[in-house]
């Protein structure tokens, strides 16, 4: 384990199993292989100690937001599989049943994260369609990671989710200021988490949204 731990520092509090750990190397290995086919990732971050903090790392984090409780699970712009994936991979180990729903419109990446999926034996369903043409979806945890700004992530959980728990989304720098702008203009709820890999960034965990009436 403590070779594990060593690769992945930043989860050393997170109660991460070896199994976990040994199916996260194996995503690695499958997303570098991919990569130098088709650009899931870029190729600056496409090392594996760079994969491991940036993406694995940073994605995993999330688990601490995520209800558990959810029959589904939907991430929004999956691309190669992050967060989608990672969380999947976390969720199997944990024998949880949740199925992980992974939006993305993209044939060579969704045609990627079903190979990932049934090869890692995960518990998601790839949905390759473009999610803003997606009516009345019901989700528990809905998450997205650099898909769209806050305010059209807001805009389109209101009008293509009938039903949902909680909205997860990856802050940047500039995450306190898009905040505030956006604020100006919706109402909802949220809890900000400090994120592990960057003392710049943090992850909103949003609840109760609803457009503000400017009338």
């Amino acid at each position: 384990m403590e070779e594990f731990l060593k690769k992945y520092p930043l989860l050393k509090n997170h109660n991460v199993s070896r199994e976990t750990f040994i199916t996260f190397e194996s995503f690695i290995t499958m997303l570098q292989k991919k990569n130098e086919e088709i650009n899931i990732i870029s190729k600056e971050t496409a090392k594996i100690e760079v994969i491991r903090e940036r993406h694995i790392e940073d994605c995993a984090q999330a688990i601490e937001l995520i209800d558990l409780n959810s029959n589904i699970i939907t991430d929004i712009g999956s691309g190669g599989g992050m967060p989608g994936v990672i969380i999947s991979i976390m969720l199997k180990n944990m024998k949880n049943s949740s199925k992980i729903h992974l939006y993305e419109k993209s044939h060579h990446k969704s045609a990627f994260l079903r190979n990932v999926s049934r090869d890692l034996q995960l518990n998601t369903e790839i949905m390759q369609e473009n999610i803003f043409e997606a009516q009345n979806l019901e989700s528990g945890t809905i998450i997205a990671r650099a898909f769209k700004p806050l305010p059209i992530m807001l805009d389109l959980v209101c009008k293509n989710f009938s039903s949902y728990k909680n909205l997860i989304l990856f802050m940047g720098k500039n995450g306190e200021t898009i905040l505030e702008k956006t604020s100006a203009d919706w109402d909802f709820d949220f809890e900000k988490k400090e994120s592990i890999t960057s003392k710049d960034s943090f992850l909103l965990n949003i609840k109760n949204i609803k457009k503000k009436n400017k009338n």
